[in-house]
């Protein structure tokens, strides 16, 4: 993109400032001042745009009749924003300022708030549900999403929207999580239940109880063993990898992290737990 130049005068027209490039082109630059505050709507070749996109803001941000979308937010409805398609806003800066004027709280992400949760518009079709509590954190980073993965650019790196519940990247979810009530936008702490806090483990049920399978991955899945808690599977495949490393079996295995345990009790339970002998045999 070229770079601009730093004049611009005002047109004839509210809103719209005329600009040009270091190439001497014109654009036109567009801001509208509302509630004290003055936003930015964008930068447009063309100023019959310009100026539509500075009407377009000022219809909605003074629409009196505009139902709030607290209004709306019943169950599971998707709230109808009644974006038009012939505007030159784009669908970001219409969600924006309609949170701006229902709820006096301006955010340069598409995030629209209730009062125990806000969702978070990533297209017009999908909508995200989180808590309140992460209002401040999603209304500095902006959510992308590339083949079905959710993340965030965090100091310039790509963060999974999922780690923030502890749950550790190439999880699977139905194995590994849930989203308790079956609604896979719905990111309320409430509604995410981890199975598998750990690589290589698997949640079973057998004979009515809940036990643990330690699984490692070596041309096929080798089961380590089964156990009667997280953390001695978590520590088996552990102990599984080191095994496997002993053999020259060398891959780029993740090691599981126990935080609530201290180091004598980890050293314990490593040296109690077996390893099934097909793995040993190995």
């Amino acid at each position: 993109m070229q770079e601009e130049a730093f004049m611009s005068s005002m047109t004839s027209m509210p809103g719209v400032f005329t600009a040009t490039h270091k190439d001497g082109s014109t654009y036109y630059r567009v801001s509208i001042t509302y509630k004290n505050k003055h936003i930015s709507l964008g930068s447009y070749d063309d100023i019959k745009l310009a100026a539509r996109a500075y009407r377009d803001a000022d219809l909605l941000l003074h629409d009196d009749d505009g139902t709030p979308l607290s209004d709306m937010a019943a169950g599971h409805l998707l709230p109808d924003l009644h974006y038009p398609a012939d505007t030159p806003l784009s669908f970001e800066k219409w969600v924006i300022l309609i949170n701006y004027r229902d709820n006096g709280m301006y955010f340069k992400t598409p995030i629209y708030i209730f009062k125990k949760f806000f969702l978070y518009f990533l297209t017009s079709e999908r909508v995200l549900r989180f808590d309140v509590d992460d209002l401040f954190y999603y209304s500095t980073h902006k959510i992308m999403s590339r083949d079905g993965y959710l993340f965030v650019n965090d100091y310039g790196s790509q963060t999974s929207i999922l780690s923030h519940y502890g749950i550790r990247s190439h999880a699977v979810c139905g194995r590994d999580y849930i989203f308790v009530n079956g609604d896979h936008n719905d990111f309320r702490y409430g509604n995410i239940h981890i199975i598998n806090h750990y690589h290589g483990v698997q949640e079973i049920q057998r004979n009515g109880r809940t036990l643990y399978k330690a699984v490692i991955h070596i041309r096929g899945n080798f089961v380590a063993g089964i156990y009667s808690s997280e953390h001695e599977a978590a520590i088996a495949y552990n102990k599984a990898v080191e095994l496997l490393a002993s053999k020259g079996i060398i891959r780029n295995y993740p090691s599981n992290y126990i935080e609530d345990i201290t180091p004598i009790e980890y050293a314990r339970i490593y040296n109690s737990v077996r390893l099934s002998k097909k793995l040993r045999s190995l």
